[in-house]
């Protein structure tokens, strides 16, 4: 039988689905190995558009470890196993609504590994430097991923926090950091996701303010930042008058999550109001969908879906609940 030569291109491409099942305990010798696998798995990735046709999106959000914050609802180490915090991530991606995930790498190359990224935007969080509790938090230096490596992987954009306290001198090299992430993003036409607060510093904590007001003051400092907008969108906190504060830009808006209090329904009520406003085009969550009350991931996802892109597949009944 003669047997068809392959190419080496061809050969060293393997697709997806002929690789063999990935699982969280196979990624350390995968690590130790292959570690060039990695890089092998993100261009090999299947991509998407960035939105839907609705022009919504609802993203899962992971990069809080890398800045020390491990905490939901007042328990401290909740995201402290890697383990628990991968399983509940797939488990997110796997519902049909939700459009991808926000990570620093480590978390990102997991995911890739797990074939989760598959047909899933993917989010690079660029700045982790500021440590939560630390006396130098808000020096949101950028610690993770580059304009250059987001761009070289294929991932579909780049996320920053920033933080703008006036008491702060350091937060002019935050701003100017931010703005030159902005304007490298844009030469490689990928998303800039940019997370700014108005803080101050309050019995040696750092504290965002949420009023209406200052939301509109760091609405307006973040747009302004960088060479271009035409990639710029921006992920904003849910706060009292949120109808004046987006009236603040044009700029793509979500809305993010934080760390979830009080009764979820309320929450949800809240996320639906606000994603009627034009500018806002979906969410951004982390906490509140990874550990809801009584722990089921895949419901309380499914709720966010319903409230971002309606009925999804028939995951999400009528009343915007899991099915």
């Amino acid at each position: 039988m003669t047997t068809t030569p392959v190419s080496p291109a061809v050969s060293s491409a393997v697709s997806p689905a002929a690789s063999p099942k990935v699982a969280v305990a196979d990624l350390t010798e995968i690590r130790v190995r292959e570690p060039g696998r990695i890089a092998a798995a993100w261009a090999a990735r299947q991509r998407r558009p960035l939105v839907r046709e609705d022009g919504r999106m609802l993203i899962v959000a992971a990069d809080h470890p890398a800045r020390g914050a491990l905490g939901v609802r007042g328990a401290g180490t909740a995201m402290a196993s890697r383990s628990d915090l991968l399983d509940r991530l797939v488990t997110a991606l796997e519902r049909p609504g939700v459009d991808g995930v926000l990570g620093t790498p480590d978390i990102l190359d997991d995911l890739l590994l797990l074939g989760a990224l598959d047909g899933k935007v993917a989010i690079g969080s660029m700045n982790r430097g500021g440590l939560q509790g630390a006396s130098f938090e808000l020096d949101d230096r950028f610690t993770a991923y580059t304009a250059a490596e987001i761009a070289a992987r294929g991932i579909d954009g780049g996320k920053m926090l920033t933080r703008i306290c006036l008491d702060d001198p350091g937060t002019v090299a935050t701003l100017e950091a931010s703005a030159r992430a902005v304007t490298e993003l844009a030469e490689h036409q990928v998303m800039a996701m940019v997370e700014p607060f108005l803080s101050t510093r309050e019995g040696g904590r750092v504290v965002n303010q949420l009023d209406p007001d200052s939301t509109i003051k760091s609405v307006h400092i973040a747009a302004g930042l960088g060479a271009s907008s035409a990639y710029t969108w921006l992920k904003l906190p849910v706060v009292d008058d949120l109808d004046r504060v987006m009236d603040a830009t044009t700029l793509p808006t979500l809305l993010l999550g934080g760390d979830p209090q009080g009764d979820p329904q309320d929450t949800y009520a809240s996320w639906g109001h606000a994603l009627d406003l034009p500018a806002v085009r979906g969410l951004v969550v982390g906490r509140a969908l990874l550990f809801p009350p009584g722990g089921d991931v895949a419901a309380a996802v499914d709720i966010a879906a319903g409230l971002v892109h309606g009925s999804v597949n028939g995951s999400v009944n009528g009343n915007g609940v899991g099915a």
